[in-house]
């Protein structure tokens, strides 16, 4: 477990890397043109649509001092464009996971692994 650590004047609080994981994947999927996380099989260099039980797979949360760096890989809907979805994303998570955690994000970094319809 890595932890986010913080004190406060009630005493002291830690949030596990995956609890961050797990909200900031709920918050991208809240977004326009965002289908899913991905899944990439480094072995087999393949990529796979996350459940939403597990999507948190598709999202790394490094924690460096006390701040946040995410990468997302992400399935977009064909059609819509990735500038304006990635800058969506970015700001829909940085504020709030921002808000949510009251540690800073320092960079979100977003990987297009695949194009998928929707019906």
């Amino acid at each position: 477990m890595r932890a986010s650590s913080m004190d406060t004047h009630m005493g002291n609080i830690a949030i596990d890397t995956e609890v961050i994981a797990q909200y900031a994947g709920a918050v991208a999927m809240e977004c326009f043109g965002i289908v899913g996380m991905a899944g990439v099989n480094v072995k087999d260099g393949l990529v796979k649509l996350l459940k939403m039980d597990s999507m948190t797979r598709g999202i790394k949360v490094a924690l460096k001092g006390h701040k946040l760096t995410l990468d997302f890989h992400v399935i977009i809907a064909y059609g819509v464009g990735i500038l304006a979805v990635s800058d969506n994303l970015i700001s829909n998570v940085k504020y709030k996971v921002e808000e949510f955690t009251g540690i800073e994000i320092e960079k979100i970094n977003i990987f297009v692994e695949g194009v998928r319809v929707i019906d």
